[in-house]
């Protein structure tokens, strides 16, 4: 993939700086270090820094049409693009280029926004004409590329990155409350809403046009479900094959339309392992595989990674992570991820990629999407156990089936598992309403408001932050209740948090593609479409992906108990050993400045840490590591972004493209 950048004037004035363009996009070298491009007229300026995996020789950008109709700025991959380019030559189309960039343009100068549609891939666009003065940007249904917006002083400027519009003095660099009090109950800001005040970010699935002073939005894509179907043996066999033979398709896509090696990444569970055997079933040469393992025992999964690797017969690597790692890469992974993170998991994944492009690998199948699809997930298993309970909720018995799911909770006895199950109880009187899968979640990350300053507090009090309940699809009350809890997942934190903070933010940063076959649209259609108990039958997991696996991924692997991705969190940072940017950043003068936390509730939570650490009282708990790595990190977006240093000159961005028509004058550079 690669970073795209752009100002377009609305009214009268002059076209953007070219300094300004030049700016914005170093900002974003680390998306595409192979080249950089701009396009400038007296209206617009269009800026690309691209990683070359498709047409290395002329898919430069940015790149217009034969007419020069219409220009393009692009990140990401159409995996279908060469079948689209028969149908529109068929139609008439001229291509100077074998890019899937050249194919963007033609489709939607034949089909307009119905092209999106068509559209097998996963981009962030912006098309732009000279002659009537139309901008429109587009984002793939997952949202796997990121794409911001900012509207002011008469211009609207866009970026896969926040940090390329903050290199636009005019921008202003402020908290978004609502941003951050969504960070603190969703886990992450819920687009249109970032961090930032100003700064929009793009829906996922969504398209907007600029055009003769108004501003269109649209919708190309939505997840949708059936109402509640039964089904029969014969149609679980039936769509193991479908779906058997919908991964093989879309893992080959992913393999077959890039014109470099592809890599996958293998964590030894069941979705990055069959992502892996189906890329190297599509796979020319020898599949290059890469893991993460832990010094943390409780941690690691390389036992399993180099079983599948072994079986693979692929050239394997791997790297090993440590809580100073964690520690150090930290602040850089936050200037990528732009926004507070409650875990400290993206960090061992930047860690991850930096390894891929030292091997020079520039892309990577991975297996995500595969739980928000499939229902993979223990939250979809904790919401079938509590609306079992909720119809008897004076059970003693019915709770325990969580020891099924946890199965550490077996050994719990006394207050302690009373207060896990008292975790769980409430709101059980809200079964079959909106949201019900999701309360325990949000109330937990919710608790961590507890450690605001009192005039965010209040400001945040005063402020209705909308959420994803607010504006639900009108079908949604006939979905199963798998179904709405799916729904949520998707929407509230597959975009939001997986395919950015640990997904897109932490592979970009080094310049490495993700690429994924269970977000393909043929394969989330059907999955979408199945009864619930092909995915989640009575609290087996992902039941139907489990089928389709049989034929492919080691028995091992099957019979493990799922482990989510994890990393160590607060423990991390503290000790001797913590970088010193640790104490600088939980400062009372650096809290105070930065506006959100009390200083005092921040250093008694450090105390509390830092003593159970010295007297071996085990791991903090969920909620104190959450609190801890969601100050840290919203005090680190503070630092760098709000009161950081203004974008440097770039001098040193050397253009492959240039493009400016001859009446531009001097005087506008």
């Amino acid at each position: 993939m690669c970073g795209i950048a752009g100002v377009v004037r609305l009214g009268p004035g002059d076209g953007p700086p070219r300094e300004l363009l030049l700016s914005m996009v170093a900002q974003l070298r680390h998306r595409g270090p192979d080249g950089f491009g701009l396009y400038r007229d007296s209206w617009a300026g269009l800026a690309h820094a691209r990683l070359a995996i498709v047409d290395l020789t002329t898919g430069d950008q940015p790149l217009s049409d034969p007419d020069g109709t219409w220009w393009i700025v692009f990140n990401g991959e159409i995996f279908n693009h060469r079948a689209l380019r028969t149908e529109l030559r068929s139609r008439g189309h001229r291509f100077a280029t074998s890019s899937d960039t050249e194919v963007i343009v033609n489709a939607y100068r034949e089909w307009g926004t119905d092209c999106f549609a068509r559209f097998n891939g996963q981009w962030a666009f912006a098309l732009w004409s000279p002659s009537t003065q139309e901008l429109v940007l587009s984002r793939d249904p997952s949202g796997i590329c990121p794409l911001f917006v900012h509207e002011g002083g008469g211009r609207v400027r866009f970026a896969s990155e926040v940090k390329a519009l903050f290199a636009d003095p005019d921008v202003s660099r402020t908290f978004d409350v609502d941003g951050i009090q969504q960070t603190f109950m969703y886990w992450a800001s819920q687009a249109p809403v970032t961090p930032f005040s100003g700064i929009e970010e793009l829906r996922p699935g969504t398209y907007r046009i600029y055009r003769a002073g108004k501003v269109e939005d649209g919708v190309h894509w939505a997840p949708t479900y059936p109402p509640t179907i039964t089904a029969t043996p014969s149609d679980l066999r039936a769509a193991t094959e479908e779906l058997a033979e919908r991964l093989q398709i879309a893992s080959r896509l992913r393999i077959t339309s890039a014109d470099v090696p592809v890599g996958a990444y293998l964590s030894g569970g069941l979705d990055s392992s069959l992502t892996a055997m189906l890329g190297s079933d599509a796979s020319a040469g020898r599949l290059e595989t890469f893991s993460l393992g832990f010094e943390d025992d409780g941690f690691d999964e390389r036992p399993f990674q180099r079983l599948v690797a072994t079986r693979l017969g692929s050239r394997h690597h791997e790297i090993t992570v440590s809580r100073a790692d964690i520690a150090e890469v930290f602040p850089e992974v936050i200037f990528h991820s732009e926004r507070p993170v409650l875990r400290t998991a993206p960090a061992p994944m930047f860690l991850l990629s930096r390894a891929v492009r030292a091997a020079g690998v520039k892309a990577v199948l991975t297996g995500e999407g595969a739980d928000e699809i499939l229902a993979g997930y223990d939250i979809f298993r904790e919401a079938r156990i509590r609306a079992f309970w909720a119809r008897r909720p004076e059970s003693t018995v019915r709770p325990e089936l969580f020891d099924r799911i946890y199965p550490y909770l077996d050994g719990m006895t006394g207050r302690t598992k009373r207060m896990a199950q008292a975790f769980w109880k409430i709101g059980l009187e809200d079964v079959g309403r909106p949201g019900f899968s999701h309360g325990p979640r949000w109330r937990g990350a919710a608790s961590l408001r507890r450690f605001y300053g009192r005039e965010f507090a209040d400001a945040a009090g005063a402020a209705d932050a909308p959420g994803p309940l607010d504006h639900l699809p009108d079908a949604f009350g006939s979905w199963s209740p798998l179904s709405q809890a799916q729904y949520l997942e998707f929407t509230t934190l597959l975009s939001p948090y997986i395919l950015s903070s640990q997904g897109d933010r932490q592979l970009l940063g080094n310049g490495v593609e993700g690429r994924f076959p269970f977000l393909d649209p043929d394969v989330m259609a059907l999955c979408n479409s199945l009864p619930a108990g092909f995915k989640l039958r009575s609290l087996d997991e992902k039941h139907l992906l489990k089928q389709v696996a049989l034929d492919h991924v080691p028995a091992e692997i099957l019979a493990r108990k799922k482990q989510p991705y994890r990393a160590p969190d607060a423990v991390c940072f503290l000790g001797d050993e913590r970088p010193a940017y640790v104490a600088e950043m939980m400062r009372t003068s650096t809290l105070e400045a930065a506006g959100v936390f009390d200083p005092t509730a921040v250093r008694a939570l450090v105390r509390k840490l830092e003593a159970q650490r010295a007297e071996g009282r085990g791991t903090p708990s969920n909620a104190d590591n959450m609190a801890f790595v969601g100050i840290l990190s919203t005090q680190l977006v503070h630092h760098q972004f709000i009161v950081g240093p203004r974008a440097p000159h770039a001098a040193d961005i050397r253009l492959v493209v240039d493009v400016e028509p001859p009446d531009m004058s001097q005087d506008h550079r």
